[in-house]
């Protein structure tokens, strides 16, 4: 008789065939850490942009602006890993995960999307290309991205982490275009972002994802009512927690804390930061 009485789960998302061939090794040079945002005026100027231009307006699409600002003044942490050498990149890439439903099997899975030159793109630009990309995503009709799961499906779990190290190597330490493969260019961007908040959750840190180079992750939790202190008084005000997971290869405390700095000063005070809000109408 066996110690457990198990059965074996056959059919495996593409995104848990890929973690399962990822993480190997609880040895990594992961470093965390939690900062909260007011949110109280980042939501009225949500709800008055949504009210004005008629489009859904969300904390994950203010979120790739104010990233892309961040890395924008602190350029260094735009970076990635190279034959153990940092290298800086040209183009600041947002990846955003997407959950979403596999069209044969009915699973759970996780997909993504990346909105490139965040930095520079307008909120308005963010959400209508964000938006876009999510319904191509989950509807199943995005081409380069299903060429990748329907790969990952064929392969054998034994053989993924393999396939992987190999991609990554190639894509990053060679920097070759694998277009040609079905691997779309610079897929990951230079940092990820996870709103674990819209699965009802306030608090969760995520891991890196070796093959994807990006030395950099953040989870957004729920935004809460919570007492505050504000001016010497106690008041009741709406938070956001948001988790970082940052490669210790590439960035430490000083990075963290300007772009810290950086993010509290788009969500607190949006009206100045984000820019006016144009009437669609």
């Amino acid at each position: 008789m066996p110690n457990l009485e198990l059965v074996a789960k056959r059919d495996l998302s593409s995104f848990r065939r890929i973690a399962m061939g990822t993480w190997r090794t609880a040895y990594d040079p992961s470093v965390y850490g939690c900062m909260k945002l007011r949110m109280d005026e980042a939501l009225r100027y949500r709800d008055e942009f949504r009210q004005k231009t008629g489009k859904r307006l969300t904390v994950t699409h203010m979120m790739a602006k104010a990233l892309g600002a961040a890395l924008a003044k602190m350029p260094d942490a735009n970076a990635i890993m190279r034959f153990k050498r940092i290298y800086l990149r040209k183009r600041i890439g947002v990846f955003f995960q997407v959950a979403m439903k596999d069209l044969e099997t009915g699973e759970l899975d996780l997909s993504g999307v990346t909105v490139h030159e965040a930095d520079e793109k307008s909120l308005m630009a963010i959400v209508d290309e964000f938006t876009a990309a999510v319904v191509k995503v989950r509807a199943g009709k995005d081409e380069n991205l299903e060429e990748t799961r329907s790969l990952f499906k064929k392969i054998p779990l034994f053989f993924i982490g393999h396939v992987l190290d190999l991609i990554g190597w190639l894509s990053f330490e060679l920097n070759l275009d694998l277009t040609w493969a079905g691997i779309p260019k610079d897929p990951f961007g230079s940092a990820m972002v996870t709103n674990i908040g819209s699965l009802g959750l306030e608090e969760a840190y995520v891991p890196l994802v070796p093959y994807s180079r990006v030395p950099l992750l953040l989870a957004l939790g729920s935004v809460v009512q919570e007492p505050v202190v504000d001016k010497g008084e106690v008041i009741v005000a709406s938070t956001m927690k948001v988790f970082a997971t940052f490669d210790h290869r590439l960035l430490d405390g000083t990075h963290a804390a300007k772009m810290s700095d950086t993010l509290k000063a788009w969500f607190e005070d949006p009206y100045a930061h984000f820019g006016p809000i144009l009437d669609n109408g």
